[in-house]
């Protein structure tokens, strides 16, 4: 316990800080994303191909985004601004949803919310990798992966007390979201002082051919592997929408991601301390048999507990996962690309997760939504079986 607690005393102040802005801006974010699949189903009568097209464009545009601003953040050596600016457009976007009246006006603050998440990622990743000692990197990302799930489980649990106490008013919740947007922006502003010198002054355009034969094949491994996993998990929107089918209150709905998200930030740092002393490899392919556990528990749930172990489980994976994936890509990638590095890495999860949140929402408007979670445990299982199969890069663990 007292190494646990050590551990925690070495990571640096900015960890902390974008840890908690994270936070807040997920409160934020959340309040609102927790309740979107269910306005646009019921208020704005969106089908599920329209909101799993919606929700996949948006994931995947700001996962596509994080290419540019990698790329900008090592051109010009400077991490904050670019992260302030997503911040910024994500607060901004907070009070489009509360005004929309369409699927059209939903999907464009969608959009803008994305672009600026994928404007502040990689530059954000990138900012945790070059204020961490590389033997704490693993516990670092973990951590702020942690604090930023706190916020995904305090902003459902508050848009359901709110939708109680408002008596389901969608707009209201989404005016309260604007709140912890803004605080979030005002603290990376005043609180995050960013290293001097986080990279070699001279600045060459990271995108050109002799830069980016930098990049490793154990780099390139990871981006594949992103690849993968990406496509087996589709948006969490189907969560929701599974809940739906359960007959219950519809302010309740959204305790599935308060569930989720809860398990998710209880894991994100002890499975990220893990992975500091333990295979990377090997434990990418455990998260993927809880993937396939948290799939067939979906595809079979008829009741609310066989849903909530679903839900629990998907949360144990992203735990096991997301933290990892982000150490290996600093992990393999030179300091001064990092921001590249993160930005090509989410490029191609962002195809993966438009790709699989459309299909998702096809087979469920066709087959059922048993089929998609069927859908999901299959992808999982040719996952795992090519990771055991193919050659492994040595740096790649």
């Amino acid at each position: 316990m007292f190494r646990r607690f050590a551990t925690l005393r070495q990571i640096p102040k900015g960890v902390w800080v974008l840890g908690c802005v994270s936070m807040l801006m997920d409160i934020s974010s959340e309040m609102i994303h927790s309740l979107l699949p269910l306005f646009m189903a019921t208020t704005l009568g969106a089908s599920v191909v329209i909101i799993g097209l919606i929700e996949g464009l948006a994931e995947a545009t700001a996962l596509m985004v994080k290419v540019f601003s990698g790329v900008l953040s090592d051109y010009i050596g400077k991490r904050k601004g670019l992260a302030l600016l997503g911040y910024g457009m994500g607060a901004l976007s907070k009070p489009l949803f509360a005004l929309a009246s369409s699927s059209g006006m939903a999907f464009g603050a969608r959009m803008i919310d994305r672009l600026g998440k994928g404007i502040r990622g990689a530059p954000r990743d990138a900012l945790v990798a070059d204020v961490t000692p590389a033997e704490i990197r693993g516990a670092a990302f973990g951590l702020r992966q942690s604090l930023d799930t706190v916020g995904a489980f305090l902003g459902p649990l508050l848009a359901v007390a709110f939708m109680l106490l408002w008596h389901d008013d969608f707009q209201t919740v989404f005016w309260i979201a604007v709140i912890p947007g803004v605080m979030a922006v005002a603290l990376l502003f005043f609180g995050l002082h960013e290293p001097k010198a986080p990279i070699d002054n001279k600045r060459t355009n990271p995108i050109r051919r002799d830069n980016l034969k930098r990049l490793s094949k154990a780099y390139w491994w990871v981006v594949v592997l992103g690849f993968i996993f990406t496509l087996a998990r589709f948006s969490e929107a189907f969560l929701v929408l599974r809940a739906q089918q359960m007959a219950i209150p519809l302010a309740t709905i959204p305790l599935v991601m308060v569930v989720m998200n809860l398990v998710y930030a209880l894991t994100a740092y002890p499975f990220g301390k893990l992975s500091d002393r333990i295979s990377h490899s090997h434990l990418l392919q455990v998260g993927l048999v809880v993937l396939i556990l948290a799939d067939i528990a979906l595809a079979l749930s008829q009741h609310w507990s066989m849903l909530l172990l679903g839900i629990a489980l998907w949360g144990v994976h992203m735990g096991m996962t997301q933290g990892l994936l982000a150490t290996m890509v600093a992990q393999t990638a030179p300091a001064e690309l990092r921001g590249t590095a993160f930005g090509m890495f989410n490029l191609l999860s962002g195809i993966a997760l438009l790709l699989a949140s459309l299909g998702a929402g096809i087979l469920w408007e066709i087959h059922g939504a048993a089929s998609t979670f069927w859908a999901g445990a299959l992808i999982c299982i040719l996952a795992l079986m090519s990771m055991r199969i193919a050659p492994r890069p040595p740096q790649a663990q």
